[in-house]
């Protein structure tokens, strides 16, 4: 299943779930984020607690979800929206008609520099909760219906 992480400026939560879903993916997904209006660099913080956590951070860069409208991007399935700004945006049209849903996450970047660790270590929380969840379903075998029930239900945990 290849997944786009959408939030608007592609720092931080959507660079902690598809760094999150590549790592325990074991080959069952391929994750990408992007973001409608990215900040052009993935947030510090994002980058500090990933290596904390073991993840392989050399890749991941803050990119505009127009890479992903193209017709030699990959294929998506699914798209999570993390933010509540990109869930309101009017989307590309992504080729293959992707399930969408909303897993909506607090910005960990909008509280002070003091309390941003405990913020994102909140939000990484939160995200690998529901990535696990996600990677937990046998979604190779739900239809297009039950899986939106599925991850819908996912997205309203936590």
């Amino acid at each position: 299943m290849n997944i786009l992480v959408l939030c608007t400026g592609n720092s931080a939560r959507s660079i902690l779930l598809e760094s999150l879903l590549n790592a325990k993916g074991e080959g069952r997904v391929r994750a990408w984020s992007a973001g409608s209006h990215p900040a052009g660099a993935v947030h510090p913080q994002s980058l500090r607690l990933l290596a904390a956590k073991g993840h392989d951070t050399a890749h991941l860069r803050s990119k505009s979800w127009d890479e992903f409208a193209v017709p030699d991007a990959p294929a998506i399935d699914l798209v999570i929206t993390v933010c509540g700004s990109a869930a309101a945006e009017t989307c590309p049209i992504w080729p293959g008609a992707p399930i969408r849903v909303h897993w909506g996450v607090e910005d960990p970047a909008a509280v002070s520099a003091t309390d941003q660790p405990a913020a994102f270590a909140e939000c990484y929380r939160k995200l690998e909760y529901r990535a696990d969840a996600l990677l937990a379903l046998q979604f190779e075998n739900l239809d297009r219906a039950a899986l939106l029930q599925e991850l819908a239900t996912i997205g309203e945990k936590v």
